[in-house]
């Protein structure tokens, strides 16, 4: 077998060891017999939440056995093709498994990083919201190209982009924006980004052509579903509602229909301004929900996601990943060492080899923290 080939059999073993270990194989079997004898209740349906739970977990842990024994057996299988193949002479045997095993080094590294996240809210729909920091122009300009480089990402998971409120600069881009983004994974994926965003460039809005330093702040809270509870008292929230701006012309709203949520204990402020007051203050709720979950869960794991616990002001603290268009071209990430310098790919939405590294991080951070606390 030749090296390169030997290495990818290597690869995938160590993906169908991480996937057992995250699913615990050993005890896979009967986890599944105890769902299964579980939804056969007659009083399953009774409280629906409970049985809608149910049936995702039961669903995860049968994709979960039904993708580690795809890998299993396609490894192998194609091992044995391709010692079948050397031992009879037949390179285009060999030839083919070595290619089909090449393709499964992908796949299970893919299920490898999907296996990560299992976090309580990593499956839901997420939030995300992006404010300009201090710089005017510069900052507005850089928080839409944040806004494209996201809504490019999701576009190509393919997940559904929706537009919460925007506000717009005065002379260029976007003060702040916030979007509603649906998909499997989509906070898990997301969670990892929140963070301030730093851009060196020659700015096009400077005659002189000098160079800037810009910074955006961007913020995930996962959509709270109806599995997760979250009790807000109306003693606890203002509603101000007021006119949304937009670029001019027949767009502009011309009555009080945007919502603005103060929650007052936290100072958590969100808005929402689309057309209907009524969506306006579902989508307002919904968002001060997540808020109010994501503090929750930075409060539970405060000893791990440290950096999460404040958002604090955009500037040079609080960063975690520099876009250097000038003098030369990087996209770093400063928590993980990540780097390209496909600087262009990065604003386009390619963004996953920063996600799965922050990810294994997160995930090996949170390994040595319970081992610790075992101890």
């Amino acid at each position: 077998m030749r090296a390169e080939t030997q290495n990818h059999v290597e690869a995938i073993r160590k993906s169908l060891k991480l996937l057992a270990q995250r699913m615990d194989w050993e005890t896979a079997p009967h986890r599944l017999e105890e769902f299964n004898a579980m939804i056969e209740a007659p009083d399953l349906w009774n409280d629906p939440a409970k049985a809608q739970k149910l049936m995702r977990e039961r669903q995860a842990l049968l994709d979960a056995v039904s993708t580690y024994k795809l890998i299993d057996s396609g490894l192998r299988d194609n091992v044995e093709l391709i010692e079948l193949g050397e031992a009879e002479g037949d390179d285009e045997v060999v030839a083919d498994a070595e290619a089909a095993l090449k393709s499964l080094v992908d796949l299970a590294a893919q299920k490898e990083l999907e296996a990560l996240l299992d976090g309580e809210a990593d499956s839901n729909d997420t939030f995300l919201e992006i404010n300009a920091g201090a710089g005017g122009t510069e900052s507005c300009d850089w928080a839409s190209m944040l806004a494209r480089m996201y809504t490019r990402w999701a576009e190509k998971k393919g997940y559904k982009v929706e537009l919460q409120a925007i506000s717009e600069g005065e002379e260029a881009g976007i003060k702040s924006v916030s979007y509603k983004i649906s998909g499997h994974n989509a906070y898990g994926w997301l969670k990892s980004e929140s963070g301030v965003h730093r851009l060196v460039r020659i700015s096009p809005y400077d005659s002189a052509a000098r160079r800037h330093t810009s910074f955006s702040s961007v913020w995930v809270y996962p959509v709270v579903d109806d599995n997760i509870e979250i009790e807000i008292p109306a003693s606890d929230i203002r509603i101000d509602t007021y006119r949304s701006s937009g670029a001019g012309g027949q767009h502009v709203n011309t009555t009080d229909s945007a919502v603005r949520i103060t929650h007052l204990p936290t100072n958590i402020v969100v808005t929402s301004s689309m057309k209907s007051q009524h969506q306006n203050r579902e989508a307002a709720m919904n968002a001060l929900k997540a808020r109010l979950y994501q503090l929750e869960l930075d409060r539970r794991n405060a000893a791990i996601n440290a950096q999460h616990e404040a958002k604090g002001e955009a500037g040079w603290g609080n960063q975690i990943r520099s876009y250097v268009l000038q003098p030369y071209q990087m996209v770093k990430d400063l928590r993980t060492g990540v780097e390209t310098s496909d600087t262009q790919g990065v604003l386009d939405g390619d963004l996953d080899r920063f996600m799965a590294a922050t990810l294994a991080m997160d995930v090996a951070g949170k390994s040595r923290a319970e081992a610790t606390a075992a101890d």
